[in-house]
């Protein structure tokens, strides 16, 4: 068979028409291809494939994500963006292993584009700016987890995205609430939910710190409470207390707060609890997860322990009436 058009002549140009090898049909056609030829190319056995509908791969390998990502971005606009699931990976997020590999994507609303095989689309009215990331567009991190955990239905993969917005996309719970006030409430009930309990809290392990606690005999008499010592001195501000017999429970680490404190800050508050007398319980944000039962047993230990002392001249602030 003979060769025609200008691609057969110079073959560099469909490189040069691609993105890094994912191209549309209709630019092979502009490189004078029939649509036959594209066809045959991308057949079982042939030197390309079919990504989606228009869009072809300049070979047969299996696609990589980027190339998904990029086939994607060609299909569903030149304003499209990657958002949901794929751009929290994007973003550096670790995302939940049940998620997919769907790639879900945000199109201006009077674009008529429909989903297609692994592509989702959302044609949407409030389409942000997008962020760059290796030069693939994504919805803002804020945008994107909302997107994503609106799709996911349990409790435990929304709240690990969600805490990896907080703590590596540095998403605020406020902005990430007020993302879901703005759009549709479907899929929003149990992300809500974790975000208004943590509201109060000083950093979101302590969500799961309380879920943990839930199998304790004796549950904390306070969450976050300023502790004194006989003098008025402050002492420190534990994640849990039990007042009774003055025992601390706190979640350290840099794992899973806003902002990395100083390893000295922690060395200061420990000799001030060990100054007061006070008993303390120091578990790793991971282990929570990890490790629930070893967590509730080194609890159950230190609270034996303390009961078994005098308890110290100690006292908590006292909220005005």
């Amino acid at each position: 068979m003979n060769k025609r058009g200008r691609w057969a002549e110079h073959p560099e140009l469909l490189r040069e028409r691609s993105r890094e090898g994912v191209i549309k049909a209709m630019t092979l056609e502009s490189l004078e291809m029939g649509s036959k030829v594209i066809y045959n190319r991308c057949l079982p056995g042939g030197p390309w494939q079919r990504l989606l509908p228009g869009i072809i791969l300049l070979h047969n390998n299996t696609p990589t994500e980027r190339e998904r990502a990029l086939a994607a971005l060609l299909y569903a606009s030149p304003t499209s963006m990657i958002t949901g699931i794929e751009a929290c990976r994007l973003y550096g997020f670790r995302v939940p292993a049940s998620s997919g590999n769907n790639l879900h994507m945000l199109v201006p609303h009077h674009l008529k584009v429909l989903s297609s095989e692994f592509v989702t689309i959302e044609r949407t009215r409030r389409l942000p700016e997008p962020w760059s990331r290796d030069g693939l567009p994504l919805a803002p991190p804020v945008r994107a987890t909302t997107d994503a955990v609106r799709r996911l239905r349990k409790a435990e993969p929304i709240e690990q995205l969600l805490i990896e917005a907080v703590q590596r996309g540095r998403c605020s719970p406020a902005a990430l609430a007020m993302e879901l006030d703005r759009g549709t409430k479907k899929g929003t009930a149990i992300p809500r939910r974790l975000l208004s309990e943590w509201a109060d809290l000083r950093s979101i392990a302590e969500a799961r710190a309380k879920t943990v606690a839930r199998d304790l005999p004796v549950l904390p008499s306070h969450w976050n409470t300023e502790v004194y010592d006989a003098n008025g001195s402050y002492v420190g501000c534990p994640d849990a207390w039990w007042d009774d017999i003055a025992l601390a429970w706190e979640i350290d680490s840099v794992e899973f707060h806003f902002y990395r404190d100083g390893y000295a800050r922690t060395l200061k508050r420990n000799t001030r609890y060990a100054a007061a007398g006070i008993t303390v319980v120091q578990t790793l944000p991971s282990r929570l997860k990890d490790d629930p039962k070893g967590v509730l047993t080194e609890l159950l230990a230190a609270y034996r322990a303390a009961a078994g002392r005098p308890r110290p001249a100690v006292a908590i602030a006292r909220k005005a009436a």
